[in-house]
């Protein structure tokens, strides 16, 4: 009987470890992910432009867009009304944020939009239209740009 006790308790100590030996970890750019605070469902994934990354083992992932705007377009456009609270998210975070932009373009100007660094919201701009929404993240493994597609109504 004291057999298998000692064995139930090495078993139960013994799982929670397994995990941390099957572990893989993503040494890539993450995603990000927009939505409007008003409606939480609708996440929009935005796509890598640009990137200066150091990747699994220190080797360099380099990504270069010519015309971020051209990428932006083929996005699936995100919807959203004048001045709605948005929010942005990763998919992992596995690194250090140095520096986090985000702005959008319209007819080739840019405006930068405020972002509250603590809890990573914004506000969509006010003017409606059509918009290429563009986030710089800058950390301690690289820089990534990501684009996408918006429309104001």
């Amino acid at each position: 009987m004291k057999n298998i006790l000692k064995m139930c308790v090495g078993i139960i100590f013994l799982l929670p470890l397994g995990g941390c030996f099957g572990e893989d970890y993503d040494f890539s750019p993450p995603t990000v992910t927009i939505s409007p605070t008003v409606n939480d469902i609708i996440d929009t994934d935005l796509k890598e432009a640009n990137a200066d990354w150091k990747g699994e083992n220190n080797e360099p992932y380099i990504k270069k867009t010519k015309d971020i705007s051209k990428l932006a377009v083929k996005q699936q456009a995100l919807v959203v009304g004048p001045e709605t609270e948005g929010n942005i998210s990763f998919d992992n975070e596995d690194f250090s944020v140095g520096g986090l932009t985000i702005s959008v373009l319209k007819n080739d100007k840019k405006q930068k939009l405020k972002l509250n660094e603590e809890d990573r919201t914004f506000n969509f701009p006010k003017e409606k239209g059509k918009y290429v929404i563009v986030v710089d993240l800058n950390t301690d493994r690289g820089n990534a740009q990501y684009v996408g597609n918006i429309v104001v109504k």
